[in-house]
């Protein structure tokens, strides 16, 4: 009997102690709950390159309270830190929303893949770490269809403001005190010599700084790295931020509606943990900032009741606000890889496998050069199509190395370079639309890629030039023959054949919630970034782009930011 009591006494205890610790984790939850429910001055969604600026320019002061919303992780993947680690971040899942285009003519019915980062730092953790702002031409464009405030002298101190790039001739257009370090390509190649050599024998000038004065001309690239680590903007501005006290960043959250009341933005709807997370909410009390980036912020916006009509009505969700331009207007660059077998020369083919891998493994962690700190390409050319072109309307880039069929993930088993070509200012125009009402369905992506006439003649001229550039003298002693196509491939029709076969994203989609006047049929934002009939709702990323930048996009995407947050703030221009 005393051991039947004995026992029911130890039941006892324990049935105790679990309600206590029931009662503990209640508490906690509902705590959490309650700082998750807080009302915030200023939520953001996405803590891509934008989101990451923003976060830091809305808390700077210490006025507001800002919550910043990012579906991914923490950017913990050594592979996010080291340049040449993009080739594997670029099929991760862990870090990339792994978004695959839809079937088109100008890919000869292929799908693309086309990687966005998915991870605190966004896209600028997994790019090719290129710093390239564009022509002074693409931002008085934007101005002249009715932006007021977008004209190149109206961005250019944005762009001095948050960039460190000590090494410019010329400090008028570059700044030297900003989070973001800009460095010049230390190393060293013949074969990248010999491509600028040989492009200055066909005409083409080396340019000191092509994000200086002019764009035109060959140069080895300007990176957003420092040391031998990438400088992604979460490196940059979110980490300097993070111990604000006026700052709360909620990773893995996945944002699936926006919350309104009327026309009026009041919160985010997300997810913690992903499609079988726990449902939460945060408010705003003065504005929502989508900074999703291309993809994500118009599906979001199309989510929220806020887009096409008709779109809407078919995937059944209740129309908000109809605004016919969400998720159009999308553009891309579309890049033919050109491939050549090298001879008396040691190319990254070689390095990048084997004992000599591991060798250069070593020597990145030793400190000394390695491939380890290369990004995809190393010298960029901008050139013209014709002679009637003023501005440079085609880029070639060219790496030290060689592609299995110009395909980027893969590279061939014998020594090589490539050359990639591609129209700077693509007219060909896509979109971005929900497939359903469930959030966790990814969109449906469609660039049109090579839709335009225009596009296909610029990329045929690229194509033409490559060729042209990779037959220069100072790069005969070096080149063995073209890999890919092949030298037999020379008509037109055959050259866009092969384009539509093997090209894929140069990864700078833009443009599916523009900027434009409220009589413009496809503008989804003013020229303070504010929706389109709506109150205290904001777009700031790629996605409001009026028209592309003959660059990629990271740099301008920085500015936007750098603007946008001066535009929430009330604060003059600069």
């Amino acid at each position: 009997m005393s051991g039947a009591n004995e026992c029911d006494v130890q039941i006892r205890l324990v049935t105790l102690r679990l309600i206590s610790h029931y009662h503990i984790l209640r508490a906690l939850f509902e705590f959490e709950s309650r700082l998750m429910s807080e009302k915030y001055d200023y939520v953001i969604v996405g803590a891509g390159s934008a989101g990451c600026v923003l976060a830091n320019r809305l808390t700077a002061c210490g006025t507001y309270k800002v919550c910043l919303l990012e579906a991914g992780p923490s950017d913990w993947n050594p592979m996010i830190h080291i340049p040449a680690g993009f080739i594997k971040t670029l099929v991760n899942p862990s870090v990339n929303w792994m978004y695959q285009s839809e079937a088109s003519k100008g890919t000869n019915g292929r799908t693309i893949p086309m990687p966005r980062g998915k991870v605190l730092g966004g896209s600028s953790s997994i790019n090719g770490l290129i710093f390239n702002r564009g022509q002074k031409m693409d931002f008085d464009v934007w101005a002249q269809k009715g932006n007021r405030g977008w004209s190149y002298d109206d961005v250019l101190p944005y762009f001095r403001r948050y960039e460190s790039h000590e090494d410019s001739p010329d400090a008028s257009y570059r700044g030297q005190t900003g989070e973001m370090k800009i460095t010049n390509l230390a190393w060293r190649d013949p074969l990248c010599e010999a491509f600028i050599e040989g492009a200055e024998s066909i005409g083409i000038p080396r340019n000191p700084d092509y994000n200086g004065a002019y764009q035109e001309g060959t140069s080895y690239v300007q990176r957003t790295a420092t040391g031998k680590l990438r400088m992604s903007s979460a490196r940059a501005f979110l980490n300097p931020a993070r111990n604000r006290s006026n700052l709360h960043v909620i990773t893995n959250a996945h944002a699936t509606k926006i919350l309104l009341d009327g026309k009026r933005a009041i919160g985010v709807a997300y997810n913690r943990g992903g499609a079988n997370g726990r449902p939460d909410q945060v408010y705003a009390g003065r504005e929502v900032i989508i900074a999703g980036g291309t993809i994500n912020s118009p599906q979001l916006l199309q989510l929220s009741g806020i887009g096409p009509g008709k779109l809407l009505n078919e995937l059944g969700i209740e129309v908000r606000h109809e605004l016919s331009g969400v998720g159009e207007n999308l553009r891309d660059h579309y890049g033919t890889r050109l491939t050549a077998r090298a001879k008396n020369v040691k190319t990254i083919n070689e390095l990048a496998r084997g004992p000599k891998l591991v060798g250069e493994i070593a020597k990145y962690f030793l400190g000394r050069r390695s491939i380890l700190e290369l990004g995809p390409t190393l010298v960029y050319c901008f050139w013209h199509s014709d002679e009637t072109v003023r501005n440079a309307d085609l880029q070639v880039s060219f790496t030290p190395a060689s592609y299995k069929e110009g395909l980027q993930a893969w590279l061939d088993d014998e020594p090589g370079f490539t050359l990639a070509t591609w129209q700077q200012r693509p007219e060909s125009l896509g979109y971005v639309r929900a497939k359903s009402s469930d959030p966790f369905v990814k969109p449906l992506i469609q660039p049109n890629y090579l839709a335009s006439e225009e596009d296909r003649r610029v990329l045929l001229a690229g194509i033409k030039l490559s060729r042209r550039l990779m037959n220069t003298e100072p790069l005969a002693p070096y080149f063995d023959y073209e890999g890919y196509p092949g030298a037999h491939i020379q008509s037109d029709d055959e050259l866009l054949d092969v384009a539509r076969q093997r090209s894929t994203t140069v990864y700078h989609l833009m443009g599916t919630c523009r900027m434009a006047p409220e009589t413009d049929p496809t503008a989804v934002v003013d020229d303070q970034l504010r929706v389109h009939g709506m109150q205290n709702l904001r777009v700031i990323d790629a996605s409001i782009m009026p028209t592309m930048l003959s660059a990629n996009l990271n740099a301008g995407v920085l500015m936007i930011a750098e603007k946008g947050a001066d535009l929430v703030l009330g604060k003059p221009p600069l």
